[in-house]
This record gives C-alpha cells, sequence and structure tokens, in this order.
C-alpha cells in the first residue's frame, strides 16, 4: 500500500471517544501509512481538544483542518482560524468559490441555468442562503472591481482566500483544463489593501460569518 500525503477526519464524530480517534490517527502515521493526519469543518473547542489530548498522549497532532471558506462565508476567522495560527495548523480550505457563486455566473433576477449546481434541487439545499438578490447583486459587483482590476472573478476569490499565511491550499473544482490553468493563475495575484477594502465594502451584510 502506497503511503497517502495527508488523511483526514471529515466531520467531528459525538458519539466515538476523542482518544480513540487519535489513537487510530497516530496508528496510521506510525505505520507509515499516511504522513499527516488533519481534520475537517472542526470547530475551534475540538480542535485545541484535539491539541491538547494528543499532547498529553504524546500522539501524532493534527496537521490540518479543512473547513469551508471564501468571501461570502468567514465564519473560520472568528475563532478557527486564530486557534490554528496558535497552534500551527494549516487550512485545506473548500468551497472558495462558494459552490460557484463566486464565478459570477449567477444572476440576480434570473433563475439558474440548467446543468449547474444551483438548478439541480439534490446539490444545491447548502446553496439557499447564499442565493438571493443581495447576495447575487454584490457578487456581479465584485466581478466588475475584478476586471478593472485585468482578472476574473473566480481568480480574485481565489486570490482573496490565498492571501492569508495560514492557508496551505485551496481545493477547487474544475470541468475543463481552461478552469485549472485560470485557476492556478490566481498563486500569482496579489490583493492590495485598496482591492481587500473594496470587496469589503461591497459586500457589506452579505458576508456570513456563522454556521
Amino acid at each position: 500500500m502506497d503511503c497517502i500525503d495527508l488523511y483526514q477526519c471529515h466531520r467531528y464524530d459525538p458519539e466515538v471517544p476523542l482518544e480513540e480517534v487519535l489513537r487510530a490517527l497516530d496508528d496510521l502515521v506510525t505505520q507509515s501509512k499516511v504522513l499527516y493526519v488533519g481534520a475537517s469543518e472542526w470547530s475551534a473547542i475540538q480542535i485545541a481538544d484535539a491539541i491538547y489530548t494528543a499532547r498529553e498522549l504524546n500522539l501524532d497532532r493534527i496537521a490540518s483542518n479543512q473547513p469551508i471558506y471564501n468571501m461570502l462565508q468567514r465564519y473560520i476567522e472568528r475563532d478557527v482560524l486564530p486557534r490554528c495560527e496558535r497552534e500551527g495548523i494549516g487550512q485545506v480550505v473548500f468551497s472558495p468559490l462558494s459552490q460557484g457563486i463566486l464565478t459570477g455566473k449567477y444572476k440576480p433576477g434570473q433563475q439558474p441555468e440548467q446543468g449547474t449546481r444551483a438548478a439541480d434541487p439534490m446539490a444545491n439545499t447548502s446553496m439557499q442562503d447564499l442565493m438571493n438578490e443581495k447576495v447575487l447583486t454584490a457578487v456581479q459587483h465584485l466581478q466588475t472591481l475584478a476586471q478593472q482590476r485585468g482578472y476574473s472573478l473566480p481568480q480574485m476569490a481565489l486570490a482573496w482566500v490565498l492571501r492569508k499565511q495560514i492557508v496551505s491550499a485551496a481545493i477547487i473544482g474544475a470541468t475543463c483544463p481552461q478552469q485549472v490553468e485560470e485557476n492556478a493563475q490566481a498563486s500569482e495575484i496579489t490583493l492590495t489593501n485598496d482591492a481587500l477594502h473594496h470587496i469589503d465594502e461591497i459586500l457589506g451584510e452579505e458576508v456570513q460569518y456563522t454556521l
């Protein structure tokens, strides 16, 4: 069996003792089955408990956390990011484009095109809170801002996520090679303080700081 670079526990399981989870993760590392272990969508308290418990039991500690994070959904900024920064836990964020909302393809006052995630009632359940006129209008203004600065909205959204040193990587979903190439160029973009100010000014109250 080849060694896996990173193995993460997706969602915290309150029915399994934390020590049991951490010992299982430690076994994977000591048996050279994985290099690093991490968590996904754990709260700051859960992450802290995992760090302290692993330290107390001399177990391999979690090295990463995989939360949702983008310009619209910033709940990890309140306590998850500060905790991870103190403990040196990198963030491998998912949904940096907020499930496609931050591509600008969903227009206010228009129904989502067939074939998109937002048009699929089985796939769009977690998008409903953001699929409203205020958010979609703000996103169109973001698209204008990005174009004025010489890049696409997805590139700006990805650059916004990657601007923080604590963010190790952003997980992107692409349907063609061109999207991969375009998204990869975001790593070369440095957003100025002025651009960041304009982004926050445009979004205003549309940002979600809670789950």
